[in-house]
């Protein structure tokens, strides 16, 4: 039987329930196991895919196009599991498909309330990553305990726990237990208070994860282990890692989680290496070379808009045995400032995706400084959009060249909307989403990198090369060397007389990891490194 890990939180958000859910997962496969991750999110929307970068974060897509949780990205990176739209749900996709089935009426004019038919479908959602190739599902629960948006969750993983068997089910508490310097005192009663909620809910939690400034002395695990039920070995400290997230499952290694969780739920494991993870590391903590990189983006302000991005770039450091220092500028700043006093001295510049005219002309900017510069430049989703159009008013002097989504009127719409989304109304889940593949052409940049023809990538977008362009491009000095099959769409362009400027309409860094640099980021840092 599939063994179920349910990850919940405490006191205050934000405290990385999904870093530790991943780090558990990376653990738990160093034994040989195979496991899942997921999520659920107890905001109403549907799913990220409408939600403000400042509001949400990123969102990450998966393969089979779902948009997603940026956690997703971190369960990903950390681990080989592959998600897809099972590992997402929200109270509005939740509600979404209950009361479809009610329209539909299968259940049989039966009064729809929260428990059971909610709960039952939170549960039905969880058993989709059951199977026989699965050992273990970890299920991270957003918000935190106390939150009335999260208690159907908190109902549901109770009910669960019930009726598979608690030797089956373990509850993970993650809760934070703040120093205050005026009294000189660690507290502990925020997270007895915690615990106590989770407790009301039918929940005992199994294992404490502890975040904290200070070390955690016998005397205060005892406090802890004696006020919330927990043994004292199940308590576990993780004080603040900086500055890299892949410390994270070390921490839990030295604390002894991975080994109480086999015991806890009685699995059966093959093997402890971690060693690929202790050589990312070290390659991170005493690099052979250092390198500077330009993010010009539109959400800099951030951190979380561009987390993939950013964690995809230390991963291109880590295959050049480099350290990149990243130089976050914000686009409306270049409009302002001009290029060069925002860039000079970079030796990369990249600019990522994003929507809307606001801090566009700062990019395109940016971009024909890394062009006229000879800095390696990398653009991706907009980056190549804003790469087009810089290259059509500046080189193939199609002034007031532009996208049709900031300039309908344009005379020249170098990219235009994708001819299968001119029918679209309907904003959430209907862009050009997921894995397409890609042709690339021999003798490019590009396919040095990937090293092969065929490409599979992710995409999130509505705007596209228009092909009416591209002889005019292609005298000009433009290299189109990656498309969908039949040339049908643009998905990667090159310039053949700079040392390194690619630019792709897909998300490479979806498909990154630190024990795998994605090859472009790769290659892009190895340029940058080269001049």
């Amino acid at each position: 039987m599939t063994k179920h890990i349910f990850v919940t939180g405490g006191v205050v958000s934000s405290l990385g329930k999904g870093l530790n859910s991943a780090s558990i997962g990376m653990l738990l496969e160093s034994r040989g196991l195979k496991v899942r991750l997921q999520k659920f999110d107890p905001y109403v929307n549907v799913d990220p895919g409408t939600m403000s970068p400042y509001e949400h974060g990123e969102v990450y897509v998966t393969e089979d196009g779902a948009e997603t949780d940026l956690d997703l990205g971190h369960y990903e990176r950390f681990t080989n599991s592959v998600s897809n739209r099972y590992c997402n749900f929200t109270t509005g996709s939740i509600y979404h498909s209950v009361i479809m089935k009610e329209r539909k009426g299968e259940y049989l004019g039966k009064t729809v309330q929260v428990i059971p038919h909610i709960t039952n479908e939170i549960i039905e959602c969880i058993q989709k990553l059951d199977g026989p190739d699965t050992d273990v599902v970890i299920s991270e629960i957003g918000g935190i305990v106390g939150d009335i948006e999260n208690q159907p969750f908190l109902e549901a993983i109770r009910q669960f726990g019930q009726k598979a068997g608690r030797e089956n089910v373990l509850y993970i508490h993650l809760t934070l237990v703040p120093y205050l310097s005026a009294a000189e005192e660690i507290k502990t009663k925020p997270t007895q208070h915690s615990v106590g909620m989770m407790r009301q809910a039918g929940i005992q939690p199994d294992i404490l994860i502890c975040r904290m400034e200070k070390h955690l002395s016998a005397e205060i695990k005892e406090k802890l282990s004696l006020f919330c039920n927990v043994d004292k070995n199940a308590i576990i400290e993780e004080r603040d890692v900086k500055p890299y997230l892949y410390e994270i499952p070390l921490i839990l290694v030295d604390q002894g989680l991975d080994k109480l969780i086999i015991q806890k739920l009685g699995l059966k494991t093959n093997g402890d290496d971690i060693s690929k993870w202790l050589s990312i590391l070290e390659i991170l903590k005493n690099p052979k070379q250092a390198t500077e990189i330009a993010i010009v983006g539109k959400y800099i302000c951030h951190q979380s808009a561009y987390e993939s991005i950013y964690e995809s770039l230390i991963h291109g450091g880590i295959g050049n045995n480099a350290r990149v220092r990243m130089r976050r500028v914000e686009s409306e700043d270049i409009e302002r400032k001009g290029a060069k006093a925002c860039l000079e001295g970079v030796r990369g510049i990249l600019v990522p995706g994003g929507f809307g005219m606001r801090g566009v002309e700062g990019k395109i900017e940016a971009i024909q400084y890394a062009r006229e510069s000879k800095i390696p430049f990398f653009g991706i989703c907009l980056g190549l959009q804003c790469a087009a159009i810089e290259f059509a008013r500046n080189v193939c002097n199609l002034k007031a060249a532009n996208s049709t989504e900031f300039d309908v009127n344009t005379p020249h719409p170098v990219i235009s909307l994708l001819e299968e989304q001119r029918e679209v109304s309907s904003k959430g889940g209907t862009m050009r989403l997921g894995a397409q593949p890609c042709i690339l052409q021999a003798g490019t940049k590009a396919f040095k990198a990937y090293g092969r023809q065929n490409a599979s990538e992710r995409h999130r977008h509505r705007y596209e090369f228009n092909n009416t362009y591209k002889e005019i491009f292609l005298a000009s000095g433009m290299v189109f060397s990656g498309h969908s099959p039949g040339e049908q769409l643009v998905e990667i362009m090159e310039l053949k007389d700079h040392p390194w400027f690619v630019c792709v309409q897909f998300h490479p860094e979806f498909k990154s990891k630190p024990t795998n640099p994605h090859p472009l980021f790769k290659e892009f840092i190895r340029a940058s490194l080269s001049i």
